[in-house]
């Protein structure tokens, strides 16, 4: 009667892996990611002051075009601080945009440009 019982258990072990083997993990379809939608209020055109105009052109342009355009200004006329790349040296264009600051942080910068757009 033991090796009955013992090839019982045995058969059961066996079928119990057979199943565990059978059953694969189910998949989820996969989300389909959508492409970014830039947020429409970054894209509404606005119009630069007369003091930013100077710098970035007077056309209506999205604030994203705006921060462009003041970097490729900076770039071009060799502005950043050649010690601490975060500050930018304000020529007389500029210091008009930078409430008079001969030198402002380029994280400070987006703060002073949002005063002059509208």
């Amino acid at each position: 009667m033991a090796t009955k019982k013992k090839k019982a258990a045995k058969k059961a072990v066996k079928k119990a892996v057979k199943k565990a083997a059978k059953k694969k993990p189910v998949k989820k379809a996969a989300k389909k990611k959508s492409a970014r939608k830039p947020n429409p209020a970054f894209m509404r055109p606005l119009t630069p002051s007369a003091s930013l105009a100077a710098v970035v052109g007077n056309k209506a342009m999205p604030r994203t075009e705006v921060v462009k355009r003041m970097w490729t200004y900076i770039k071009a006329n060799k502005l950043q601080d050649k010690n601490n790349r975060r500050m930018i040296n304000a020529d007389d264009k500029l210091r008009a945009v930078f409430s008079g600051k001969s030198q402002v942080s380029m994280f400070d910068m987006a703060k002073h440009i949002g005063k002059h757009l509208s």
